[in-house]
């Protein structure tokens, strides 16, 4: 089966989140198109999720104006796909001394695409924070923050002193000691304040005092005492986003603190469009999600993986046994590209070149992540690609998350023995529901 796409400029220029380098201005080339969203059944918190640097971005036009090259993005794509694999080797620390500093705890924090605006404190001040499933730790800049160790942001920095509800943890506490000595623990403030520090796999990192405060999702649904990192020094962001919320598995995360048993989100086709997260999503029992079991590493608490069990393209199944996906796949918001083990995308490569055999091969430099790409223009039709679950849950990708920049959208895992990683293109359009009382991931097509 062949899925016609969007004419090339459309497709790969104004709306793909990977552009050209030399596009000058994104908001000046595209417009905001709308939500377009499936609003799912009611729940318990309902956000907008944006791009970034789309056009229907909160943030600022500066922000979104100088778009990274694509090879810069895949680069720090494959920092962060190592970070991950690390972490579930755990080797996510090294050894200095007696202590382990924390090197790929985040994984790559410039790889994260998509923001949700939130409040904080009270009186709520708004926050507009990048969304991350593969962090614990939330955490925004706060006062005092010097320009030389803070980065520039769209929102007025968060200032504790005008909450009425913060306070910081003293270093005794419970939830300084729940950070974990070996991992975001950062020892005592002068005044017993406990602080944190969190290294992300692509060096930048953020440090300052672990508190608590009201954190109000919508008018309707709010966190009260949300543990985060009031960041003091926030090293090598290149984004105006205020902060980042963890979707992650551990304690600290935003899904914990919560108290919700699953949580849901909906990455948009293209940046010209919004997307949603949701708390307290309705179950994966219901029909209209073809599910799959989840699985949790008490070692790697942080990750979320399922089980592959196949791949289809224009239809027709791929001969790659089950065996070839045992070390499973992290679902990740933040890894850009999906990562397959090798038998499996060796499989997956040759099936899409015959079926895009029409369409003259493109040449790529051997350190390229992608090593399938065409020249193409106009109008082109791309093969159907189905992921294929444990459990028979089969996901058919929007076309958006097949190709990227003219090349196919995957990549080898590099060891038949290391876990996969199903990346945000591939996400596209599904509402990924993450059912964590229930012990399964869900998908749902044409949610946004």
């Amino acid at each position: 089966m062949m899925i016609p796409v969007l004419p090339l400029l459309a497709l790969f220029s104004v709306s793909s989140p990977i552009a050209h380098a030399r596009t000058s201005s994104l908001k000046s080339m595209a417009v905001c198109s709308g939500h377009r969203v499936s609003i799912p059944l009611p729940s318990h918190a309902w956000l907008p999720l944006n791009h970034r640097r789309g056009p229907c971005s909160p943030l600022p036009s500066s922000a979104t104006a100088s778009m990274p090259s694509t090879a810069d993005v895949l680069r720090r794509d494959r920092l962060r796909a190592d970070s991950i694999r690390q972490g579930l080797n755990g080797t996510a620390g090294a050894k200095r001394g007696d202590a382990t500093v924390p090197t790929t705890l985040g994984s790559s924090l410039d790889t994260l695409e998509y923001v949700v605006t939130v409040g904080l404190g009270t009186p709520a001040v708004t926050q507009t924070v990048l969304m991350d499933t593969g962090s614990d730790v939330s955490w925004v800049q706060c006062r005092p923050c010097p320009a030389a160790t803070c980065h520039p942001q769209k929102d007025k920095l968060f200032d504790p002193a005008r909450s009425a509800t913060y306070s910081a943890f003293r270093c005794g506490s419970a939830a300084c000691k729940g950070l974990g000595r070996h991992l975001y623990g950062n020892g005592c403030s002068r005044r017993g304040r406990c602080q944190y520090a969190v290294r992300y796999g692509d060096g930048s990192n953020t440090t300052g005092t672990y508190g608590a405060d009201k954190l109000t999702l919508n008018p309707a649904r709010a966190v009260d005492r949300f543990r985060f990192g009031c960041s003091h020094a926030a090293q090598l962001f290149t984004d105006m986003a205020d902060g980042l919320v963890g979707l992650g598995g551990g304690s600290p995360s935003l899904v914990s603190q919560a108290g919700t048993k699953a949580f849901s989100y909906c990455l948009p086709p293209t940046p010209s469009y919004s997307g949603f997260l949701t708390l307290g999503a309705p179950r994966a029992a219901s029909s209209r999600f073809a599910v799959t079991p989840m699985y949790r590493r008490s070692d790697a608490g942080t990750f979320y993986l399922v089980l592959l069990r196949g791949i289809a393209v224009a239809g027709r199944r791929l001969r790659v046994p089950p065996s070839a996906f045992r070390a499973g796949a992290v679902m990740d918001s933040g890894t850009v590209v999906t990562r397959l083990p090798p038998e499996a995308y060796r499989a997956l490569r040759a099936a899409f070149r015959k079926e895009m055999r029409m369409y003259p091969r493109r040449a790529v430099p051997p350190s390229s992540l992608l090593d399938t790409c065409f020249n193409l223009t106009g109008d082109v039709k791309v093969p159907s690609v189905s992921l294929v679950f444990e459990r028979g849950a089969t996901v058919k990708l929007d076309a958006s998350g097949i190709i990227l920049r003219g090349c196919l959208a995957f990549a080898s895992a590099g060891d038949d023995g290391a876990p996969g990683i199903i990346g945000n293109l591939q996400q596209r359009t599904l509402e990924v529901l993450y059912d964590v009382g229930g012990g399964a991931v869900g998908f749902r097509r044409g949610a946004c």
